[in-house]
């Protein structure tokens, strides 16, 4: 992990943002840093007035070769944020919007499913005669709904032992 100044850290996140343009992932890590050797106990002692600040370490890295760090000072923050948040402004042009519609043609989809699965299959007509391949379809569906229900339950039924 390379510790860089403010300044690169943002020239090189720009860079970052623009190479993972078309495909790839950045992961960005925002945390306290505490490693003066005290104790890191988040109360506060009898005599402190709790004015102690403490800088903020800003990791990236693209899960490859690129790991970069700064280390934010309090009097920094400010100017950091705004410079920070207009670069992510900018890089997130390339976002695409949810497909709601999509989505929601899926769920509809699942529940029509689930609502043929909760349904049984009629089967009804003559065994002979007029209507025998009509009553031989329903019969057909009825095993394959029968199969159906029992795959979904033993698939449950896998889900509640994980």
């Amino acid at each position: 992990m390379q510790l860089v100044d403010n300044n690169a850290f943002l020239q090189q996140l720009g860079a970052l943002f623009e190479s993972t343009k078309d495909k790839g992932t950045i992961w960005l890590t925002y945390k306290r840093l505490t490693h003066d050797g005290d104790d890191t106990v988040m109360k506060e002692e009898d005599g402190s007035d709790g004015s102690r600040e403490y800088p903020c370490l800003v990791r990236v890295t693209d899960g490859k070769k690129a790991k970069l760090s700064t280390k934010i000072l309090s009097i920094d923050l400010d100017k950091f944020h705004s410079a920070y948040g207009a670069l992510l402004k900018s890089s997130m042009t390339t976002l695409r919007k949810r497909d709601k519609k999509r989505e929601k043609q899926r769920a509809e989809q699942l529940a029509k499913r689930k609502q043929r699965m909760a349904d049984p299959v009629v089967v009804d007509g003559p065994k002979r005669g007029n209507g025998r391949r009509k009553r031989q379809r329903q019969v057909k569906a009825a095993l394959k709904h029968a199969e159906m229900k029992e795959r979904a339950a033993k698939r449950e039924e896998a889900r509640t032992k994980q």
